[in-house]
C-alpha cells in the first residue's frame, strides 16, 4: 500500500477527472491511471466505473472513499504528532503562505497575535501556493493564508478545511511614474504600440488570476519579462521596465508617494479574497487561540 495511492482516489473522487485528479497530482494521466489500477488490485474490487462520463464510483468505492479520507488524516496526524515530540516542535504554530501575503499581512499580524496569546511561537513556511495547499493536506502546516478568486480553483479540497475570510485584496497594474511620463505608456494598449508587460509565471495562481482578468480585457501587451515572484515584478516596475500588475498591499506606499502610477481603469483590476484554511478540532491549545483571533 502506498500513502498516494489513498491521495490520488480522494481527489479522483472529488474531481471524477481523470485528467483534471492527474494535474491536481502533478503526474502524468497515465501515471495516475496505474496507481489507482494499483489501489484496486491491493482492494480487489473495482473503486470507479470507467464506462460512465464523467466517471464515477463504483458501489464499493463510495463505501471507501470516507474511510481513504480518514485514513490519511489519521496517518498525517499520528505522524506529525511523533514528529513534534522526537524534535521538540510542538510548540510552534506552522503557517504555510505565498511569500508576499508574508510580506506584506502576516507579518504584522502575527506581531499582534504575539502580544495577545503568551508564549506564542511561529513558524512561516512561505512557497507557491501548491506546495502550500500540499503543506496542509498532509498535515505540515496548521494554518494555510492564500488568496481566492473566483475564476481561479485552488489545488485544495475545501471541504476538508474550515475557512475564514479575512478580507479583500485587489491586483491593480502600475508603472512607475516617470516611465509612464516619458513612454505614455497606458492601457489598454494598441496594436502598433502594445503596452510592455511584466507577466507572472502562467502556473502561478496570481499569473492565473491576471490572465483571467485580461481575458475578458481587449488589450495589447508585449511581454518584457516573467517571473513567479510578486517582489520580483514589483522591483521590475520600480526599474521603468514595464506595467505589472501587483497586490495593492505590495505597492500601496509607492501609490501613495506617486513613485508608481495605475494604469488603465477600474475594469483591468482583479479582485480576490484573502483567506486562512485550517483543521481547528487538530489544532493544539495555542493554535486555537490563533484560530479564534483570525475568525474575530
Amino acid at each position: 500500500m502506498d500513502l498516494n495511492w489513498l491521495r490520488d482516489f480522494v481527489c479522483l473522487g472529488r474531481t471524477l477527472s481523470f485528467t483534471r485528479a492527474a494535474e491536481e497530482r502533478n503526474i502524468t494521466q497515465s501515471a495516475f491511471s496505474r496507481r489507482v489500477k494499483s489501489l484496486e488490485n491491493w482492494m480487489g474490487v473495482a473503486l470507479v466505473d470507467r464506462a460512465t462520463f464523467p466517471v464515477q464510483l463504483s458501489p464499493a468505492g463510495k463505501q471507501f472513499l470516507p474511510i481513504a479520507k480518514a485514513a490519511i488524516a489519521e496517518l498525517i496526524d499520528a505522524r506529525q504528532a511523533i514528529r513534534e515530540q522526537d524534535q521538540g516542535d510542538i510548540s510552534f504554530q506552522r503557517f504555510a503562505v505565498l511569500h508576499t501575503i508574508s510580506v506584506n499581512y502576516l507579518t504584522s499580524r502575527l506581531e499582534e497575535l504575539e502580544a495577545e496569546i503568551k508564549d506564542l511561537k511561529a513558524r512561516v513556511i512561505s512557497d507557491s501556493l501548491s506546495t502550500c495547499c500540499q503543506l496542509l493536506a498532509d498535515g505540515g502546516c496548521d494554518f494555510l493564508l492564500c488568496y481566492r478568486h473566483p475564476d481561479v480553483p485552488l489545488v485544495l479540497d475545501e471541504s476538508q478545511f474550515t475557512r475564514i475570510d479575512l478580507g479583500t485584496e485587489k491586483m491593480v497594474p502600475v508603472a512607475l511614474k516617470t516611465a509612464i511620463d516619458r513612454h505614455g505608456w497606458q492601457l489598454p494598449g494598441t496594436a502598433d504600440v502594445p503596452a510592455p508587460y511584466l507577466a507572472y509565471e502562467r502556473s502561478s495562481f496570481l499569473g492565473a488570476v491576471v490572465d483571467q482578468t485580461l481575458g475578458k480585457q481587449q488589450v495589447h501587451l508585449n511581454v518584457q519579462y516573467v517571473d513567479g515572484l510578486v517582489e520580483a515584478i514589483k522591483r521590475r516596475v520600480l526599474n521603468g521596465v514595464g506595467i505589472g500588475w501587483l497586490p495593492y498591499s505590495a505597492i500601496r506606499a509607492e501609490l501613495e508617494n506617486g513613485v508608481v502610477q495605475q494604469v488603465g481603469s477600474a475594469s483591468q483590476e482583479a479582485q480576490m479574497t484573502l483567506s486562512v484554511f485550517s483543521s481547528p478540532e487538530r489544532l493544539n491549545d495555542k493554535g486555537r487561540e490563533v484560530w479564534k483571533r483570525f475568525d474575530a
